[in-house]
């Protein structure tokens, strides 16, 4: 019987279209789930779109539309990023769904008959833009910093909260009890850090005839579920929590993708909640930073936000994959610009990956009756390249990841331009076992690539006469002298054209 592994990204708000930084996270994702498939997994890979609160709510007012209506319509466009994207996400929840609706329910009613959930009147700042509670010390000249073209607003109102402060010492036990729970490492620390001040109990339900859009509250019709509660549950919704336990046992805990402005809600809120219903806590939680463009916070004032539609349709998903993964840190922010884009893409696609597996096509052809030559000893130590992969691929640091295939591509070519194959086979010498070395280690690189950029990867190992569904396990695979004596190559098409 197969592993099962589960991973899940965030749920992007249904109030705008699609952007680069969750494009960025749905394709460091779809990596995971790749990488994990390779490794011979049963998968499960989830995604969404979440669809409650008041931010939604007033959109759709703007829009003289239902509610329901504005939802499904930038439902629609999320789940189009998994064609223009290549993603191979296998659930794709909504939080207006049935099923995910009555989930909630039942988690709520498990967390108030276990005592943590209670009402209060309560007032509070309240930012609708991050749909949160804003202390005086998080705002700056009475705004917040994140969306300071709103104004802060104050809720004055009997709401239900959930005793977020009775599982302090809890969460800081999960964190003490796994140190590598959060990655990266200071994420974590921040996250203990948070929690060892002191929680307080935050509201988890507004007012149903100031804020209509949202779950009902179990046996209280002048309720619906604050949005964070709602949302948060999608991750066991997904895989049948309350209605098939079977499923939801052979894939819970998974791994959770976020970007850093979550850490809160999936490292602790999330957490706590899960230990309120006696629920597994989550398997681990990767965060990502931000993505700037040219150096500058994406703001639509400042017509700087970039459209992952766009961009795809002007390089081509291989590229963009390519970039998000290698051309920016996993850990920290980092910057998109078309200057900068245009660069790695010249110089590790173009002049890298590109121009390596045509070079040795083509001598394969020329110099091999475009065959694979007889098996030749390892001269990359692929066995150190796995290893590294491996270990980066398991710490999610996707930009060490791609610099490990680099390092590999950068010693072929290097090995060409010592040996030139082309001068030793004029002077008589048999170049064949030098081409099995290079053969092989673009198989390893077009292995090692089959996560990044899936599209690429397969076609370069069409062209080393290769089938990339009739591959095994990654452990099967990627051992030394995996191609056959006499297979058949053929050069296609150029994989990454320059730019004009």
């Amino acid at each position: 019987m197969k592993e099962h592994y589960y991973i899940t990204t965030t749920l992007p708000y249904v109030n705008a279209k699609p952007h680069i930084g969750f494009a960025l996270e749905i394709i460091q994702a779809d990596v995971i789930a790749r990488y994990q498939r390779l490794l011979g997994k049963e998968v499960v890979f989830n995604t969404g779109t979440d669809e409650h609160g008041l931010k939604i709510h007033r959109k759709a007012l703007e829009q003289g539309i239902s509610t329901q209506a504005y939802c499904d319509q930038y439902a629609a466009e999320f789940d189009a990023l998994k064609q223009a994207l290549n993603l191979s996400y296998t659930n794709f929840i909504r939080t207006t769904d049935a099923h995910h609706k009555a989930a909630a329910q039942a988690f709520w009613s498990i967390c108030l008959e276990n005592g943590d959930i209670y009402k209060k009147n309560y007032s509070i700042k309240y930012c609708v833009g991050c749909e949160l509670e804003k202390t005086d010390s998080e705002l700056e000249d009475g705004m917040c910093t994140d969306h300071p073209n709103l104004e802060i607003e104050t809720i004055d109102e009997e709401n239900y909260f959930f005793r977020f402060s009775k599982f302090q010492d809890q969460l800081l036990a999960l964190y003490e009890e796994k140190p590598d729970f959060v990655v990266p490492s200071h994420r974590q620390h921040e996250i203990k850090n948070f929690v060892a001040k002191g929680l307080q109990d935050f509201s988890i339900s507004r007012l149903k005839e100031k804020m209509p859009w949202g779950v009902a509250v179990p046996h209280d019709d002048a309720h619906v579920m604050y949005v964070w509660f709602d949302a948060l549950i999608n991750y066991v919704s997904t895989i049948g929590w309350n209605t098939d336990m079977e499923t939801f046992g052979a894939y819970w805990p998974g791994v959770q993708v976020a970007g850093k402005d979550n850490l809160r809600q999936q490292s602790a809120m999330w957490q706590a909640m899960l230990m309120s219903a006696h629920l597994p806590p989550s398997k681990q939680i990767f965060i990502h930073g931000f993505i700037t463009s040219d150096g500058q916070k994406m703001s639509k004032t400042l017509g700087n936000v970039v459209d992952p539609f766009e961009i795809v349709d002007r390089y081509g998903v291989d590229p963009v994959r390519y970039y998000l993964l290698g051309g920016i840190s996993a850990y920290q922010d980092g910057d998109f610009s078309h200057e900068r884009f245009q660069e790695v893409y010249q110089s590790e696609l173009v002049n890298g990956v590109g121009n390596l597996a045509s070079r040795i096509i083509t001598m394969l052809e020329k110099y091999s009756d475009a065959t694979v030559p007889a098996m030749a000893e390892d001269m990359f130590d692929t066995a150190g390249f796995w290893k590294t992969y491996d270990t980066a691929m398991q710490e999610y640091a996707f930009h060490n990841v791609v610099h490990n295939i680099q390092t590999l591509v950068t010693a072929c070519d290097t090995t060409i331009s010592t040996k030139k194959p082309w001068e030793a086979e004029k002077r008589g010498e048999d170049v064949r076992p030098l081409l099995y070395q290079l053969a092989e280690g673009l198989r390893h690189i077009a292995l090692a690539l089959l996560p990044i950029i899936p599209g690429a990867a397969e076609s370069i190992l069409g062209q080393l006469g290769l089938s990339h569904t009739e591959l095994k396990s990654l452990q099967d695979e990627r051992g030394w002298g995996g191609m056959k004596e006499g297979t058949l190559v053929h050069k296609t098409g150029i994989l990454f054209p320059r730019l004009t």
